[in-house]
């Protein structure tokens, strides 16, 4: 199965700049979006049926034009949980879906940014202490799981162009850096990390000083995964030559 995890910015936009096109030369099974910022009447649904995603889950936030994620996928999936279901968690800024497949279980993930205000680096360190709290939980019904998605932090130097400079900003903060450490404990294995050791390889660049062109970028989307499926992984890389988004796209492939 090849899963492509992809923070677009706006998906009607990454429309706009040749997403579809894109897709469908890619040709990929499973597609997890983030930020989508909209709803998904406002996406033509025939738009990704043609593509062959006949499979379309959302989770938009309850605020218009902002946060949201998305699985498309050409399988029916088993069953889908939009959100956290009965955990009881924030759920009003559409950051959580997850979609049960006979062999492993996908979740798309977008987690806050920390870097507007004081008010939301705290409430990036509660969200993320929460979510590992729900996934070490749910970890004990669903064994095999794949999470993927913009988690917000750079986790080693090797991950970001210029650590020096940006030791003491929101997504390569030490406490930052230490959750993502412990929630990797919980038994998940980063995927490209764990196939590509070189560096200057990156997922996200600023959309100032031309910072693309340069490479001056954060390693920022991760496809995760438990440790028990690293017999089924083949192949993970950064597709930065899709241009539809001030992100790259992640492809994974499981056997």
């Amino acid at each position: 199965m090849k899963i492509i995890s992809y923070n677009v910015n706006g998906i009607r936009a990454a429309i706009r700049k040749g997403l579809l096109d894109w897709l469908e030369a890619v040709d990929c099974d499973v597609i997890c979006f983030q930020e989508t910022k909209a709803r998904p009447e406002q996406v033509p649904a025939q738009l990704f049926e043609d593509l062959g995603f006949q499979y379309q889950y959302w989770q938009s936030a309850e605020k218009k034009g902002y946060s949201g994620v998305a699985i498309f996928s050409k399988t029916k999936p088993k069953f889908v949980q939009v959100g956290y279901g009965d955990y009881d968690l924030e759920d009003s800024e559409g950051r959580v879906i997850r979609a049960d497949f006979e062999d492993y279980s996908v979740m798309s993930v977008y987690m806050p940014s920390g870097t507007r205000s004081e008010e939301r680096k705290n409430f990036k360190m509660e969200w993320n202490l929460q979510f590992s709290a729900y996934i070490q939980e749910l970890l004990q019904e669903k064994e095999k799981m794949l999470i993927c998605g913009d988690y917000n932090v750079a986790h080693h130097p090797i991950d970001i162009h210029n650590p020096k400079s940006n030791a003491k900003t929101s997504g390569f903060l030490p406490e930052e850096r230490d959750w993502l450490t412990s929630f990797m404990e919980l038994g998940f294995v980063d995927t490209f990390r764990h196939l590509n050791p070189e560096p200057h390889q990156y997922s996200w660049w600023s959309m100032r000083s031309n910072a693309r062109e340069k490479n001056l970028g954060w390693r920022i989307d991760y496809h995760m995964i438990t440790e028990n499926l690293l017999d089924n992984l083949s192949r993970s890389v950064i597709l930065s030559d899709a241009i539809h988004s001030d992100h790259a796209p992640l492809l994974v492939e499981l056997g």
